[in-house]
């Protein structure tokens, strides 16, 4: 908790403003704060002789302020930001008694979150004791009205709206109930009525009163009543009325008095009020002249009235010159008030007005002085929409000095909003304000100086005179955001666009789809994946693969229709947003264009790159209630179905496609299960000598049974498993599998039974495969020379001394090594001789023709022959019929498999075979 002793609030806490607010609505008051976070309040000086105790310590002043504003403090708790709150609260001091203090509040804070509140709080004991005095004024009029033997009847419209007991008397009435509703001229005799209506038109202003007159007044009975009158202008439940008062003379001089001194009590019980005779003696000092002059009645009698007020006071010769003015006058103490008077003449001298508006002064000159050392600009556009005033900081801002700036329209000068139009003068903000009355907050507009520098300004207008009819003075506020504005659009840039390319980024890619999707007219997604993108990584280098995205990128942009969007969702992943585009020819020759700019030669570090790409269309028409992430969901589909029918080319996405992603969504997402519910099984495959017909060893196939699509075929689910890492766990789960049901087997007389289990390329990548091929051939009991490891002869070319270095660590735990699927790449026996293999697998598509092509006899014969030279058992794949087996005999061929030598099926059916 600190104490503010300059009466100002601490650097940074932006209230300024609403203090001077404050300011502007009570004088003479001391300012106070309280912060929510930390409960501390905060106050300027003043505050111990305000609260009576004066000199009092730091923690005795804190839990008096505190205990004040407790009530305030609640309420701001639970009330909406800048709601004013209004409390008054007595307190005991030893120099006066008790003391009324009125606290005026406003809570503050950021968003929709309040903060805290400020304050002021002033001594209002005496503004209470007038306001009582009026109270018991009214009272006592009311009294006076209801008790007075003079007879008093209020008119309206030529209509009785009151009458009091005593003009009832007069009127003969048994109640004032009887008279009240009919017209005034039914109880004035006709004699009267003209010179009552005269008197009456006389009144033109509100407490115009008529000369007393004579009258007859007409009785109920119709009898007649000499009275003496005085018809006052007044008011009833706020419209005009007529006030009349019936008396003797000597009650009517009473009466008429007792009015006057009511009206001037009504009218200025809050200002001083001074009467002198004719020389300027006073002869009258109310209250209100001792709290503003210091001085006290007694003291004030009999003497001149500019000795009392400190300055030169001459009543007749200010009634002279107009009757108010405004001047400096000096306490008793010598203090300095400004003063305004008004005078009037009466009978005996003259009557003096004085209300003490030093309080406002001084928060003028203060306001005037906070406003000119502002950062924020400030200007006030007058009635005329005129510029009257400009503050130092404005003119920096606007690149003016004064004299350029005031006298000129806002409207004049050159202003855009956030979109870059230019806004029209009624469009402009102080425009809205001086002829709505209502504020406009925080409007960000670009304003063109006369330098011919465009500034970026947070601009606030408000109306000076809210409750007066349009046009209002304006007063607008405005904060320099240029370089703030530059930037956050370099954040938004850098979170919008891909650093390498400078094309948009995914982010940027859904909010155009997103801003789409409530679209009348059609958009096309073109998804472009670089081919074989990763080979250049690999062997040359990142740097060399970041220019060749940079080319690309350029290429696309290039190609690609100015309005459409291109970007770069990552990695070597492109995309292209065709706006209002739904012919199908119309994207294929976009999409060949863009094939076409990507075969181009690429020179990059002096070495010249070729690069393809496929592309998956989905045209989104109007109506289409897919999300941004599924129409490139549905893209990326489309591009994966070009690049598996060879790449370089583009597929658009029809419902199969949709289909048959969304099986491979719910396969992937139930294989992931598979292992766990025990749906995954191994399926045999006998393995024969070609010798003797004899079974050596069977191949191990895995199945997936699901629960509701059935038996899902390998061609499906391993793919998958490929692509979504599943392949390591679900192939570690076969092994072990197929390790333990052989070795059961061979315990059950098929002695010699060897397992062949094939191994992904993906396993191949596995740094625990050697440790996992290990452990399940010791839990199962299977001898390492009893399995044989097939690995497909692309997944060994790939990366030939990476393979070579996986199967050297396989054999030296003495399993054996087999190629599978020879024929089908690019390997030879050469290359092969190099590697650690003992067996080779010819493919199926060798074999299959083979009784028909004596071409592919040929070749299978070199093959055999060949893969003995080096030392390779060879194992024909794929044999359906008898004929087949026998020219692989005839060939050399060691063994054989197919569906002429049996069917894959659990072990327990090929048992007779051991």
């Amino acid at each position: 908790m600190e104490v503010d002793p300059g009466g100002e609030i601490r650097s940074g806490s932006g209230l300024e403003r609403e203090f001077l607010d404050l300011a502007l609505s009570m004088h003479g008051a001391v300012r106070w704060t309280y912060d929510f976070a930390s409960d501390e309040v905060t106050w300027a000086e003043g505050m111990d002789s305000l609260l009576g105790v004066p000199r009092a310590g730091h923690a005795e002043l804190s839990r008096r302020l505190r205990g004040l504003v407790e009530p305030l403090v609640v309420s701001a708790r639970t009330t909406p930001l800048w709601e004013d709150f209004d409390l008054e609260q007595p307190v005991d001091t030893a120099e006066d008694g008790q003391r009324l203090l009125h606290f005026h509040a406003r809570a503050h804070g950021e968003g929709t979150r309040t903060s805290g509140l400020i304050g002021l709080v002033r001594n209002v004991t005496g503004a209470h004791r007038d306001r009582q005095a009026l109270s018991d004024l009214a009272d006592r009029y009311r009294l006076l009205a209801e008790l007075s033997p003079d007879a008093i009847c209020v008119h309206q419209d030529n209509i009785i709206r009151y009458v009091n007991p005593a003009m009832g008397t007069i009127l003969g009435a048994q109640s004032p109930a009887q008279l009240l509703g009919r017209p005034v001229t039914d109880f004035v005799a006709p004699d009267s009525i003209p010179q009552m209506r005269k008197r009456i038109r006389s009144l033109e202003a509100p407490g115009a009163t008529t000369p007393r007159a004579e009258a007859e007044l007409r009785r109920i009975d119709g009898t007649t009543v000499p009275v003496e009158l005085v018809a006052v202008h007044t008011t009833w439940e706020g419209s005009s009325a007529v006030q009349v008062v019936g008396r003797d003379v000597s009650a009517q001089k009473t009466a008429e008095e007792t009015l006057r001194f009511q009206a001037a009590l009504v009218q200025h019980v809050s200002n001083a009020i001074i009467a002198t005779d004719r020389s300027g003696i006073v002869t009258s000092w109310n209250p209100a002249a001792e709290a503003v002059y210091g001085i006290a009645e007694e003291e004030a009698l009999a003497r001149h009235v500019a000795d009392l007020v400190g300055a030169p006071l001459q009543p007749e010769e200010l009634v002279s010159s107009g009757g108010v003015t405004e001047a400096l006058h000096r306490r008793s103490d010598g203090a300095a008030l400004v003063i305004r008077i008004s005078a009037a003449e009466m009978d005996s001298g003259f009557v003096l007005v004085c209300a003490d508006e030093t309080a406002r002064r001084r928060a003028e000159q203060d306001f005037a002085t906070v406003v000119a050392a502002l950062d924020e600009g400030v200007v006030v556009v007058g009635r005329s929409g005129v510029i009257e005033s400009a503050n130092p900081a404005s003119q920096r801002i606007l690149g003016a000095p004064a004299s350029q700036i005031i006298g000129t329209r806002p409207t004049s000068w050159p202003t855009f909003d956030e979109s870059g139009a230019a806004m029209r003068p009624e469009e402009q903000p102080s425009s809205l304000a001086q002829w709505t009355g209502e504020p406009e907050n925080s409007r960000m507009v670009r304003l063109v100086r006369p330098d011919g520098r465009s500034v970026w300004l947070s601009l606030t207008s408000r109306s000076l005179t809210p409750q007066d009819r349009p046009p209002h003075m304006v007063v607008t506020s405005f904060t320099d955001i240029t370089d703030s504005r530059a930037a956050r659009e370099r954040l938004e840039y850098e979170a919008t666009h891909d650093p390498l390319t400078g094309l948009a980024n995914r982010t940027l890619a859904l909010r155009h789809l997103a801003v789409s999707r409530d679209r009348t007219r059609a958009i096309a997604v073109l998804f472009i994946d670089l081919d074989n993108f990763k080979l250049i990584n690999d062997s040359l280098g990142h740097g060399v693969g970041d220019d060749v995205l940079r080319i690309v990128g350029e290429r696309l942009f290039r190609t690609s229709r100015e309005e459409d969007l291109v970007g770069r969702l990552g990695g070597d992943e492109f995309v292209v947003l065709v706006h209002d585009e739904s012919d199908d020819d119309v994207l294929r020759e976009l999409a060949t264009g863009l094939l076409a700019a990507l075969t181009e030669p690429i020179h990059v570090q002096g070495r010249q790159l070729h690069v393809n790409g496929s592309i998956g269309i989905v045209l989104s028409r109007p109506g289409d209630t897919r999300a941004g992430p599924e129409l490139l969901r549905d893209a990326d589909v489309a591009m994966y179905q070009a690049k598996t029918r060879g790449g370089g080319r583009y597929e658009f996405f029809d419902v199969e496609l949709r289909e048959s992603m969304q099986r491979s969504m719910v396969l992937e997402q139930d294989l992931r299960h598979a292992v766990q519910q025990d749906q995954l099984w191994v399926a045999y495959q006998r393995v024969v000598d070609l010798r003797d017909e004899r079974t050596v060893g069977v191949e191990g196939l895995l199945r997936w049974t699901h629960p509701v699509h059935g038996t899902v075929s390998p061609g499906e689910f391993i793919p998958l498993a490929e692509q979504s890492d599943l392949i390591n766990s679900i192939g570690a789960h076969m092994l072990r599998m197929a390790t333990r049901q052989v070795a059961a087997e061979r315990e059950r007389g098929g002695e010699g039974l060897r397992l062949n289990a094939n191994l992904s390329p993906r396993q191949l990548d596995d740094p625990y495969l050697q440790v996992l091929v290990k452990q399940a051939l010791t839990d199962a009991g299977l001898p390492a020379h009893a399995l044989c490891l097939e690995v497909t002869e692309n997944a060994i070319m790939h990366d030939p001394a990476a393979s070579a270095r996986v199967l050297s660590s396989l054999r030296e735990l003495g399993v054996r090594l087999a190629i599978d699927d020879f024929g089908t790449g690019y390997s030879s026996l050469a290359q092969l001789r190099r590697l650690p293999l003992d067996t080779l697998k010819i493919d199926r598509s060798f074999v299959t023709d083979l009784d028909s092509s004596e071409e592919l006899r040929v070749m299978i014969n070199s093959i055999v022959a060949m893969a003995h030279a080096v030392g390779l058992d060879v194992v024909a794949e794929g044999v359906e019929t008898a004929r087949q087996l026998d020219l692989l005999g005839e060939v050399g061929c060691d063994q054989a498999q197919g569906f002429y030598l049996g069917r894959p099926g659990p072990i327990e059916r090929l048992r007779d075979h051991w």
